[in-house]
C-alpha cells in the first residue's frame, strides 16, 4: 500500500469550487518513467462523479502516457491505456491507488 501524503496548506480553486489538496507523490524511476498522483477534496463532485474527490494518476514511460486515471468533468471517472479510455467505477481513494499501481505493474513495467 502507498502513503498518502496530506497537507491542509495547500487550498485552491478547482473550476470555481474550493478544493485541498489531500495527496501529491511523484516518483522517477531509475529508467526515467514516471509515476505522478495528485488528488483534491473538492466542496461538489466533479459531475458525473459523485464523490467529493478530482484526481488524475498517471504513468508515464519514454514521454508518452501509458495509463492514466483521471475524472473530468462531463466525462466522469475513468481511465487510459494508450490511447483507448475506460469507464472507471470509483469506489474510494485506496481502491483507486491500489487499481493504478496494479495496471502500472502488469502493464506498465516501471
Amino acid at each position: 500500500m502507498l502513503a498518502i501524503l496530506t497537507t491542509t496548506a495547500d487550498v485552491g480553486t478547482i473550476d470555481n469550487m474550493s478544493a485541498t489538496l489531500i495527496m501529491k507523490f511523484k516518483n522517477v524511476n531509475q529508467d526515467g518513467s514516471i509515476i505522478e498522483m495528485v488528488v483534491w477534496k473538492v466542496s461538489k463532485s466533479v459531475a458525473p462523479s459523485e464523490h467529493m474527490y478530482k484526481y488524475r494518476l498517471v504513468f508515464i514511460k519514454d514521454g508518452l502516457r501509458v495509463i492514466g486515471f483521471d475524472n473530468e468533468r462531463g466525462k466522469g471517472d475513468h481511465y487510459h491505456l494508450l490511447d483507448q479510455e475506460f469507464s472507471y467505477s470509483f469506489i474510494n481513494l485506496d481502491t483507486l491507488i491500489d487499481d493504478f499501481i496494479a495496471l502500472v505493474k502488469e502493464r506498465g513495467k516501471p
